[in-house]
């Protein structure tokens, strides 16, 4: 017998897992309608120079990449931003700027599992292009708080991290590391809450950062306030009039104490070039439920012409684990409206009439194919949640009516065929 478990890291959707996931997926995509945002998607196979950057990023090393039959190289895709920023450049000055676009689909990296980490998720993006000031982002986080409200989740189990990347920038050209090594550094210094602080500093020093610099960089990622930022990097700079700015947004829109923040959040991917954040559970059991940020610089390393760009993407797996902590992840039912019995296997045409006009009608209807007992038919019925019961027999059919048991109200009545 073959193996039926699927590949390490992958995942079964049987049908209860299917409900769970066409829920969430439908919360996703609720709040992107809400904020007015189209939905894209793009291949889940796509050129492997797509994501292949040099800055020393784990999604690198991370790829499921190959050579098909035509040597052309390939990959599964990590992630979405990448596949979103092609199709910009595909269309071109054709693009009506500001575009509000939203993706749910499929991703792949070849990693470690863990609890909320898998080799195959799925991710929701919301990206806006063509938009420079932080009222980009400051929407893109109401979106995300607006899905946490709408799953049961609140500000004393969820927080989003908050910083610049411009913070970090600011730091290292005080101590003269030059701008080449920034994506570098970004990289490594994302690690601080997955590795030991001597295996950054071993990592940072092995880039060729002094020891002074390094001290001085990991000290300024320890900041808790915005005062405080202000006085290191001075209150006139980039970094803290974005921050400013976005908390004073986030106010208005009545999410402020939903954020936190925090110049150690830099993200690990090298092409982000501004404000960035992450959504984290307040517990400390998980790791980042969401993840996002500017990349005004993407179209360009990618060979297009730049153009502001912001966007997050939220994984399925994190938050689910999360809603079951929570005690709050529903278990949405299989439902149906009508369950048609045929009383005698010589109505069944009869009763595959009846099902037919009820589901052109728009009602969800389940047909029973095999000789069952009422017993059975009531039980199938409840377990299905459905609304009526509708019963074809045969004395009832020859006046051209069946029996509806309305399960609800417990009530029953024969009525016409032709009026259900």
């Amino acid at each position: 017998m073959i193996d039926t478990q699927p590949p390490r890291g992958t995942r079964d959707f049987f049908p209860e897992d299917m409900r769970l996931r066409n829920w969430l997926f439908g919360e996703f995509a609720a709040v992107s309608a809400s904020f007015g945002f189209e939905q894209f998607d793009a291949p889940v196979l796509e050129s492997e120079e797509l994501f292949v950057r040099k800055a020393g990023e784990e999604i690198t090393d991370q790829l499921y990449n190959f050579e098909d039959k035509g040597q052309r190289r390939v990959a599964l895709r990590p992630e979405l931003t990448p596949s979103l920023a092609r199709l910009v450049l595909q269309r071109g000055k054709a693009l009506t700027l500001p575009a509000k676009w939203f993706a749910i689909g499929q991703c792949w990296r070849y990693e470690r599992t863990t609890r909320g980490r898998r080799r195959e998720h799925y991710q929701w993006n919301m990206d806006i292009i063509g938009v420079p000031g932080v009222e980009a982002e400051a929407e893109l986080l109401a979106a995300i708080v607006a899905l946490f409200e709408r799953v049961g989740l609140t500000k004393e189990d969820v927080g989003i991290k908050v910083s610049s990347r411009k913070v970090l920038q600011s730091v290292l050209t005080q101590y003269g590391v030059p701008p080449e090594s920034f994506a570098r550094v970004c990289v490594i210094v994302d690690k601080l809450d997955k590795l030991p602080r001597e295996k950054v500093e071993e990592e940072l020093a092995a880039l060729g950062v002094p020891a002074a610099t390094i001290d001085g960089v990991l000290s300024a990622l320890s900041l808790r306030s915005l005062e405080a930022l202000g006085d290191l990097v001075g209150r006139d700079s980039e970094a803290v009039a974005d921050l400013n700015r976005l908390f004073e947004l986030a106010e208005g829109y009545g999410y402020k104490d939903w954020l936190v923040f925090d110049p150690s959040v830099v993200r690990g991917l090298a092409y982000y070039t501004g404000v960035v954040f992450e959504g984290f559970d307040r517990a400390g059991q998980l790791r980042a439920i969401c993840g996002g940020g500017r990349y005004d610089r993407l179209l360009g390393s990618l060979g297009g012409a730049d153009s502001p760009m912001v966007g997050f993407g939220f994984g399925d797996a994190v938050i689910v684990e999360l809603l079951k902590d929570k005690g709050k992840l529903p278990a949405p039912p299989h439902t149906v409206d009508d369950v048609v019995v045929p009383l005698d296997a010589s109505l069944r045409p009869a009763a595959a009439g009846i099902a037919s006009r009820l589901r052109r009608a728009g009602r969800r209807v389940d047909l029973v194919l095999e000789a069952k007992k009422m017993k059975w038919a009531f039980k199938h019925a409840e377990k299905l949640h459905a609304s009526r019961l509708v019963l074809v027999g045969a004395s009832e059919w020859e006046r051209g009516n069946v029996v509806v048991k309305d399960l609800a109200k417990f009530e029953q009545a024969e009525v016409p065929a032709d009026s259900l």
